[in-house]
């Protein structure tokens, strides 16, 4: 699997930024229908940094593997190698 940059904007609850409810990618705007499974890195290794994963599912049908980074603050697009 390969991580592509992506830029997130996220529901501000609780906890700011803590679900995606858009993201953008190759030029295009998706939007968030469901967040279908949710889990956490939570022990840091340089290799594995702390990070948020969101299964999603947006309002295209398609769904996407997004990786929020918490140490770099940075999202990421998980992509299968085709």
């Amino acid at each position: 699997m390969r991580l592509i940059p992506i830029q997130v904007e996220c529901y501000a609850g609780a906890k700011s930024g803590e679900t995606p409810r858009r993201f953008t990618w190759e030029e295009r705007s998706i939007e968030v229908g469901e967040v279908l499974d949710r889990w956490y890195q939570v022990e840091s290794k340089p290799e594995w940094p702390q990070a948020d994963y969101f299964k999603v599912r947006a309002t295209d049908e398609r769904e996407y593997l997004l990786k929020h980074d918490l140490e770099a603050d940075e999202w990421f697009l998980g992509q299968q190698w085709s």
